[in-house]
């Protein structure tokens, strides 16, 4: 069972039902622990409208993957599906997000060690024309592919930090 399989099930049949898929991610259980635990599928999913995601959201996807998975049956271990939405901290995967959040501020951590650095918090400049998503940093521009980059999340501390309530 591989990422690229479920992806390739889950993304048509969330959007059969109007909405995008934003990550998935499967966690096989643990064989040496002494406890019972089983896999867990996590999508992170929004509407296609970009509207708000309710928990009848979760419910609705969770109703139809649930059945789309018991038909191709891609999954051969006990599991647990986990539908939720993206939250204030959403992860960007695709060049379109980069797009959407253009000026919002992020945490990134890349692939490998780069100018000393892995991780950096910055905000997204713009994608170029190659798809090259360039952000704005304290110590300057830098520009990364998509393939160089580990993660990227909307960083919430902006809505959160003590200085922003005065």
């Amino acid at each position: 069972m591989s990422l690229l399989k479920l992806t390739q099930i889950v993304e048509p049949a969330l959007e059969d039902i109007g909405y995008l898929l934003v990550r998935l991610n499967f966690s096989m259980q643990d064989e040496n622990s002494n406890r019972q635990k089983r896999s867990k599928l996590q999508i992170l999913a929004e509407p296609v409208d970009l509207s708000e995601m309710t928990v009848k959201d979760c419910e609705k996807i969770s109703r139809h993957i649930a059945t789309v998975l018991d038909v191709e049956d891609p999954i051969k271990v006990p599991y647990y599906l986990e539908v939720s939405s993206p939250g204030i901290d959403r992860p960007l995967t695709r060049i379109a997000d980069f797009d959407r959040f253009k000026g919002e501020s992020v945490k990134v951590r890349m692939r490998f060690i780069r100018d000393g650095r892995k991780r950096f918090r910055a905000k997204i400049a713009k994608v170029d024309e190659n798809e090259n998503i360039i952000f704005e940093t304290g110590f300057g521009r830098i520009t990364l592919g998509l393939g160089e980059i580990e993660s990227v999340c909307i960083d919430p501390s902006k809505y959160f930090s003590t200085k922003s309530r005065v």
